[in-house]
């Protein structure tokens, strides 16, 4: 082939995003470059792994499932570095959290893969690890995770023993029938209790005090035990490599150059580059560009089999094309789709606008992206008067809602307004005319604008959701209390051991979602846990709220909310308003009010003149005709004025209460 030839070619091959070949991109336009291309691009050719010499017998799937800071992502360490995935160093922390927002809060956010290969007895094994989440925001993530996996790691700390989430993910792992491993970490601690801690497991999952394996993934002590505990209690995934190629799409990333990144789990056949592959959902056809596995970074392999997870690029250059839980087959061979996944719930709405409108564009465009690799926030168009066009956004919790705007700020460099989180509720329609409109007798209403007048309404209905608190005893009085103020309903109250409780509570939905969780770990020196789940919907005496400036009622500050706490709340945003209004030189009234009630008021004082400075002494009658005919003057004024509501104002009534 001619140098131009070739020069160009190779100008192709070096556009992919790697970074040995980014080192060579001077040198390319000269002979000798081209060659050092060609050699590398040809050794890298060469080096993708062969997957066959692991057949189904010698794969385990597995999760590390736990609350949120006992130890799953340093376990994770550990065992990438026993397996030789990843060098020994200092430096390995938190290796699978790629996030930034992960690194800063120490959390994880994301669930993340790995692949490990292990030698136990003799045989080479392949071990699939997936990193889950521990906050009960990010629930969905582990369920996602567990449909690929055929066992857990359930990891407990031996200092804090059983809390909240380490129930909800130990049931989740249970009704998916998946093999569970007890693992207690953090053995090195002076506090450390693993006796009492087994004896939790016994009592509340039923597991021999014998099966539980005690580990520090700190030091590596006892680390090693857990992967031959995998091999030996985990079974292998039940599928063929014969069967016809059936693959699900559990998680999915953007990438600029190369488009959608699918992580997949094969269920049956094998798939490798060059192969035409369908989506179940769209119908659409690709081809397969490359294929490989997770060592955490990813590794090109020849192909992938059944039994084994990895990723797959074919080409998707649009965010809506890897929809999550959907099914890949060969192009002539369909497959009966995969169950997929159970849509996620959201439980909390915020309202999200770009500070500027002239980059709502490019908010749009970061929000395409990132719900691709977060699909559990739903997305509907909204706009207002004060803030402009915008979007109606649903989350699984407050945390997910924070991590979900950090992570806007720091990958897309998109700064946005967040108004104030609300929760859906819903009507049961009487008026044949709504009823025809909507063509259903129930209604959700998600904006405080669509809010059913109630003589149309035969009742309104409000989420509620069922919580567990695990807390030491010393705590149960000031929790019940609180528990109580939020109108919540106990419905049982177990001891886990001497020192612990766990307690059950039907909560209204919406007198948790704000501050709730910070007020329990205040009131507990922290020590308490909190995680709840999804209890449908009840009867609730709920109202609209609107809240008025000299008479005109502000759309934008319209809130849902039940009877009981009507005025309190109209009273702190009428007193939150007065300090963000700029005086006028009328008096200003802001009103609170529920139909045609005031419950509320704050008044703005009027800037005024100072008309009896020019008397000095004299009939009082004088002063007196000064300030009348000035209090004239304001009355009119008042009656003809018209208050514009400042932009900035609304911005900081709307925002979320952060020192509240």
């Amino acid at each position: 082939m001619s140098l131009a030839g070739r020069t160009a070619t190779w100008w192709v091959r070096l556009r992919s995003p790697c970074p040995a070949f980014s080192s060579l991109c001077v040198a390319s336009w000269l002979p000798a470059g081209l060659a050092a291309c060609e050699r590398l691009y040809s050794s890298r050719s060469k080096d993708k792994l062969d997957m066959s010499v692991y057949p189904v017998e010698s794969i385990r799937n597995f999760s590390i499932i736990a609350h949120v800071d006992h130890g799953k992502s340093t376990l994770a360490d550990r065992l990438l570095e026993i397996t030789g995935t990843i060098a020994k160093t200092t430096q390995n922390k938190q290796v699978l959290d790629k996030l930034q927002v992960e690194r800063e809060r120490g959390i994880t956010v994301k669930a993340q893969s790995a692949s490990l290969f292990y030698k136990h007895e003799g045989v080479n094994y392949l071990l699939n690890l997936i990193d889950t989440p521990g906050h009960v925001d990010f629930s969905y993530e582990v369920s996602r995770s567990l449909s690929a996996c055929q066992g857990v790691i359930l990891v407990v700390d031996a200092n804090e023993g059983i809390q909240a989430q380490t129930v909800a993910n130990f049931y989740l792992a249970f009704e998916a029938q998946l093999a569970i491993i007890p693992v207690i970490n953090k053995i090195d601690l002076k506090n450390a209790d693993p006796e009492r801690v087994e004896k939790q497991i016994e009592k509340l999952f039923d597991i021999p005090t014998d099966e539980c394996v005690r580990i520090s993934a700190k030091q590596g002590t006892n680390v090693e035990k857990v992967l031959q505990k995998v091999i030996e209690k985990i079974p292998p995934p039940q599928c063929n490599t014969g069967d016809p190629l059936k693959a699900l799409v559990f998680d999915s990333t953007f990438d600029h150059y190369r488009g959608v990144i699918a992580n997949i789990a094969l269920f049956g056949g094998e798939i490798q580059k060059g192969h035409k592959i369908v989506s179940a959902h769209t119908k659409k056809r690709y081809e397969v560009n490359e294929v490989g596995i997770l060592t955490p970074n990813e590794q090109p392999t020849q192909k992938l089999y059944a039994g084994q997870v990895g990723y797959l690029i074919a080409g998707m250059k649009e965010v809506t094309e890897a929809q999550i839980g959907d099914t890949l087959f060969l192009y002539k061979q369909p497959v009966e789709p995969l169950p997929g996944f159970k849509s996620a719930k959201p439980m909390v709405f915020a309202g999200m606008y770009p500070v500027d409108q002239t980059e709502y564009n490019n908010l749009k465009s970061a929000l395409e992206r990132l719900t691709l690799n977060d699909s559990s926030v739903t997305v509907h168009r909204d706009s207002s008067l004060a803030l402009g066009a915008g979007w109606r956004l649903g989350f699984l919790g407050l945390l997910h809602m924070e991590v979900f705007n950090q992570r806007l700020e720091q990958e897309y460099n998109m700064s946005v307004i967040l108004t104030a989180p609300t929760v859906p509720y819903k009507a049961i329609l009487s008026s044949a005319k709504l009823i025809k409109e909507y063509g259903q007798t129930e209604m959700t209403i998600i904006n405080p604008a669509q809010f059913p007048d109630k003589l149309s309404v035969s009742e309104y209905l409000e989420p509620t959701v069922l919580g567990t608190i695990v807390t030491p005893h010393e705590y149960i009085g000031k929790i019940i209390t609180l528990c109580q103020d939020r109108r919540a309903v106990q419905k049982d109250m177990l001891y886990i051991d001497e020192h612990r409780v766990m307690l059950k509570y039907l909560f209204p939905l919406n007198e948790i979602v704000v501050d709730f969780y910070d007020a329990l770990k205040s009131l507990s020196s922290g020590y308490a846990s909190f995680d709840y789940e999804d209890a449908g919907y009840q009867a609730a005496d709920l109202v609209k709220m609107d809240i008025l400036v000299n008479g005109n009622p502000v759309e934008e500050l319209a809130t849902i909310i039940h009877n009981d706490k009507a005025y309190a709340t109209g009273k702190f945003l009428c007193e939150r308003l007065k300090d963000a209004i700029p005086r006028q030189l009328f008096e200003i009234a802001i009103q609170a009010a529920v139909g045609k009630k005031i419950i509320a008021r704050e008044t703005l004082k009027a800037y005024r003149k100072n008309v009896v400075a020019k008397c000095y002494g004299g009939d009082i009658t004088r002063r007196m005709k000064l300030l009348r005919r000035q209090a004239e003057g304001k009355k009119l004024m008042r009656k003809i004025g018209n208050v514009e509501v400042p932009k900035d104002a609304f911005i900081r009534v709307l925002k979320r209460q952060t020192d509240k």
